[in-house]
């Protein structure tokens, strides 16, 4: 299979899947996002991880306040509608402190922190401030998305992504997207799932640049 047709079938971005619109470039969306990235970055079941937030998305509980406004006990009762059970209390407490920092150092909005940032390397370290438990997985999968929506969104490829990259030969990420002719977001996308669904699980793919 061409790697172009691969990247039509399985390139499409998590946030885009959930009916997240960060091309709206508002900070309300990029939260929602950031929130998919923290659930979306625990060793647990990708469907897991989408029920949780949809769990979230059905109460409401989708800004900095309304994280807060829920409590400890709260957060935990979402996580485990969403069956998210085995991290449900450390994860209760993240969403607390990341929540609790972001409102106090960028009122609740993910755009002052972007705007605030002197360069990709800064807006990386400030997002890892926000909390002890925001990690490089959570920034890789966060800004992966972000890539062309924030102009200092340009985090370097997660482990499984660059193990797919070095099996195909790709050396640089963007500048492969750009001769391809090839969304970069998309193909990051697609190369994560040809390490993770395929590569790593042994499933024979005869998969060409």
């Amino acid at each position: 299979m061409r790697l172009r047709d691969f990247v039509r079938e399985y390139g499409q971005p998590y946030s885009e899947m959930l009916g997240i619109d960060l091309k709206s470039g508002r900070g309300e969306e990029a939260l929602k996002w950031f929130l998919a990235a923290v659930l979306y970055s625990k060793p647990i079941r990708e469907s897991s991880a989408t029920k949780t937030y949809r769990c979230f998305e059905r109460h409401g509980v989708l800004t900095a306040r309304r994280i807060v406004e829920t409590g400890w006990d709260g957060l935990v009762s979402i996580l485990d509608e969403g069956g998210y059970t085995r991290y449900d209390f450390s994860t209760a407490d993240k969403l607390l402190e990341v929540s609790g920092r972001l409102e106090k150092l960028y009122k609740g909005d993910l755009t002052r922190l972007h705007d605030k940032s002197k360069d990709s390397r800064d807006l990386e370290d400030r997002l890892k401030g926000l909390g002890k438990g925001i990690g490089d997985t959570t920034v890789s999968i966060f800004l992966r998305d972000m890539r062309g929506v924030w102009v200092k969104a340009d985090s370097k490829p997660s482990p499984l992504v660059r193990s797919a990259m070095e099996k195909l030969r790709i050396r640089d990420l963007k500048q492969y997207a750009a001769e391809a002719g090839i969304d970069v977001v998309r193909l990051e996308t697609a190369l994560l799932k040809y390490a993770k669904d395929f590569v790593r699980k042994g499933v024979a793919l005869n998969l060409v640049p």
